[in-house]
């Protein structure tokens, strides 16, 4: 104690002036609300609008829709040996639907594994469309007329895309587009003829098929929704169509999804330490700041509804190397 003594005399007989250390103790601070990492502009929760539910269930109605669902596959390997797995090709529009697991194996094994060099072609215009391709590993360019007769990229390909099944239900039909590698690509590919054989061994499989058909031949716009005949013009007496829209008899509907919490803060708390900020108004604010955090969250990352679960898959960029970016 005496040599403590000794050296706080000794500080104090050098010190001029108050020191700072001394002069907080009877200073009043200015201090700041609680503060909390992870607040983002939450942009999306601005820019969606809000609308009024009665009940608990959301139904997004539409118009009755004839064209099939484009859905992306997914693939198995052995070694350097790929192949389709069989429920997966239901992702084809041609076999949406379809279930019977036996004539889905007897197709997944008929496809032909071939493997394409960086710009070579994989289908090329106006050549006959006789074969079904899958994609199952590179990127592909799908190439069209351009308007000075060089080609113009109308879409990119990926793991998982596909086409031409299409062919199987136009004999006649030939490629209106090219399709170049990009990357070296492994595709794998079915006949035209291999899938007309499995058909007229499978009647499921033709019965399906033909309902297929019979629902493109059924008036549609370009977006594959049911027509509405309107007839337009002035001249002379047209004899004006009758019709009707048709809606979709079995439309998509989202359970709301609720974030909650139980904020407790004991009255002790609250009574003895409310001053000069109020201990219930900022624990709320912060509980608040991070439910709305929780909801742009899910709004975004939820499988059942978030935007990037339910986006088309159209509307995936697929860049030649990395992350997409701006440009």
């Amino acid at each position: 104690m005496a040599n403590a003594d000794k050296a706080g005399i000794g500080n104090e007989a050098e010190r001029s002036s108050l020191g700072t250390l001394g002069a907080r103790r009877l200073a009043t601070t200015t201090k700041s609300h609680p503060q909390m990492q992870g607040i983002t502009p939450r942009w999306l929760l601005r820019a969606l609008p809000w609308v009024e539910v009665t009940g608990g269930t959301y139904r997004v109605n539409r118009r009755l829709s004839y064209a099939v669902g484009d859905g992306r596959l997914s693939f198995g390997n052995v070694g350097a040996k790929v192949h389709v797995i069989p429920q997966e090709l239901c992702e084809l529009p041609l076999l949406q639907g379809f279930s019977d697991d036996a004539v889905l194996d007897a197709l997944a094994s008929r496809f032909i594994q071939r493997e394409y060099k960086p710009g070579a072609l994989i289908a090329e215009r106006g050549k006959p469309a006789e074969t079904i391709f899958l994609l199952a590993h590179g990127k592909a360019q799908k190439l069209g007329a351009g308007k000075y007769g060089a080609d113009t990229i109308l879409d990119v390909l990926a793991d998982g895309d596909h086409f031409g099944d299409q062919s199987v239900i136009d004999s006649n039909d030939v490629w209106t587009y090219s399709v170049r590698a990009v990357t070296p690509c492994i595709v794998l590919e079915l006949p035209q003829r291999v899938f007309e054989e499995l058909i007229s061994r499978s009647p499921a499989l033709h019965a399906h098929v033909a309902s297929l058909k019979e629902r493109l031949k059924k008036p549609q716009d370009k977006l594959g929704q049911a027509a509405i005949a309107i007839a337009a013009g002035h001249k002379g007496e047209r004899a004006l169509p009758g019709t009707f829209v048709d809606y979709e008899t079995a439309p998509r509907e989202y359970e709301l999804s609720v974030a909650q919490t139980v904020l407790r803060l004991h009255t002790r708390v609250s009574d003895l330490f409310n001053d000069p900020m109020d201990q219930l108004q900022e624990q709320l604010r912060l509980t608040v700041e991070a439910l709305r955090e929780r909801q742009e969250y899910e709004l975004i990352n939820n499988r059942d509804f978030g935007l990037l679960h339910n986006a088309d898959l159209k509307q995936r960029l697929h860049p030649r190397s990395g992350r997409p970016t701006p440009d």
